[in-house]
């Protein structure tokens, strides 16, 4: 790396720094859902078509990757593609024109960068400065937390030696880039319980099984229970968003529904999670003598970044960027289907300060109004090719799991 990259990508984005911001805006305004990112899908193709690059489509035409190089990927850089299913309600001339559907966590930025990154690295191959081939992932769906199965089904992470993401991050400076080792993101499955008895009269609760009483003995018995069957420092944390049962006030009704998210940062406790949370369901229910099914969705596994690619990124940043530019930043029990490529290659994933300095108050993802600092664009660029070209440490012996 050193001034020669600095001074190749001052050259690239004086020229196209601009005409990415438009691209990203083109995308904010026109955005798609998982499965849906068909015109998104069409544009970054044309983009890496006009850059020399072969795109190859998912199976179901939505997402692909390009080949950067020839031989293997040394390196693969991955974005996201869909949208969220909300209103945008921001007054910028880039607003969404699609009604329900708005870019409220950074996918067009990513893809905007990634995009603008592979150009700039395909014409340092064509020059032949740049050392291995590189992957870039466009991933459908990650809203879905299905998207990276796919690419992975369609072998797009095969014989990959590492593989990187950034994510906006809009509580980060512009210029600051959030790095860490270990879990960054965690684990994000859903619970389902449904309690079911005979029903009654509130007269006699004692004659039947008392649904509602039960029902609300699950809402707050079995989270507590969580904080004393595990270390804590695994984050495991269960939070119920939805309760339903009976429509009538003085009838007992033979059913309740509680259903629920549960975070983790531990890989370990995360699968254990299923099996626990099913035993203390049934513990605070036989009581009571009603019926309890518990329902579990895993989505993704907790995002744990390997130490070495972590350090990757840190040395990529701080080369391109300034040693300043570089922070650590905390763990977020949000959750990121990333996590499923890190259990075939390690890797990492860094976030991108997209806040304009100066700033009082910070927004958050997956906000009607969320929006960027349109500079955190180049600077994107500047660190995934540095990434792609950084010193590869060597790769474990084993796996991320």
């Amino acid at each position: 790396m050193g001034d020669d990259l600095t001074a190749a990508l001052d050259t690239f984005l004086a020229r196209h720094e601009q005409e990415l911001i438009d691209f990203r805006r083109d995308l904010h305004a026109h955005p798609e859902q998982a499965y849906a990112e068909r015109r998104t899908t069409r544009l970054v193709a044309d983009r890496l078509a006009g850059a020399g690059l072969r795109p190859v489509l998912l199976p179901r035409t939505t997402g692909l990757y390009a080949d950067i190089g020839p031989g293997r990927p040394r390196v693969a850089l991955r974005a996201d593609l869909d949208a969220l299913p909300m209103d945008d309600e921001k007054g910028v001339p880039y607003r969404s024109a699609i009604a329900g559907t708005c870019h409220a966590c950074g996918h067009d930025v990513h893809t905007a960068m990634l995009a603008g990154a592979g150009e700039f690295l395909a014409e340092r191959a064509a020059s032949g400065l740049l050392p291995g081939s590189v992957r870039l992932i466009f991933q459908p769906a990650e809203e879905a937390a299905t998207g990276a199965k796919d690419v992975i089904a369609a072998g797009a992470l095969d014989s990959v030696d590492r593989i990187f993401a950034l994510h906006c991050d809009p509580r980060l400076d512009t210029g600051k880039v959030g790095v860490r080792a270990g879990a960054i993101t965690a684990a994000c499955d859903k619970v389902k319980v449904t309690l079911a008895g005979p029903g009654g009269h509130t007269a006699r609760p004692h004659l039947t099984a008392d649904v509602v009483y039960a029902l609300g003995k699950i809402v707050t018995e079995v989270p507590a229970a969580l904080t004393r069957r595990v270390d804590p420092r695994a984050g495991l944390s269960l939070v119920w968003g939805h309760v339903r049962s009976g429509s009538a006030a003085n009838a007992i009704p033979d059913e309740g529904v509680v259903e629920g998210t549960v975070r983790c940062l531990d890989a370990d406790v995360w699968r254990s999670a299923v099996v626990l949370i099913e035993d203390l369901v049934q513990s605070v229910a036989t009581p009571y003598g009603v019926t309890a099914k518990v329902e579990y969705l895993s989505a993704v596994p907790p995002t744990v970044n390997e130490p070495a690619s972590a350090g990757l990124i840190a040395r990529a940043a701080a080369a391109v960027l300034g040693p300043d530019a570089v922070t650590e930043t905390p763990q977020s029990l949000g959750g990121e289907d990333f996590a499923w490529y890190l259990h075939l290659a390690p890797g990492a994933m860094a976030r991108l300060g997209t806040r304009a300095p100066g700033t009082l108050t910070a927004g958050d993802l997956h906000q009607p109004t969320f929006d960027i600092d349109e500079r955190a664009i180049a600077i994107g660029v500047r660190l995934l090719a540095a990434i792609a070209q950084g010193d590869d440490p060597p790769r474990p012996s084993t796996g991320q799991g």
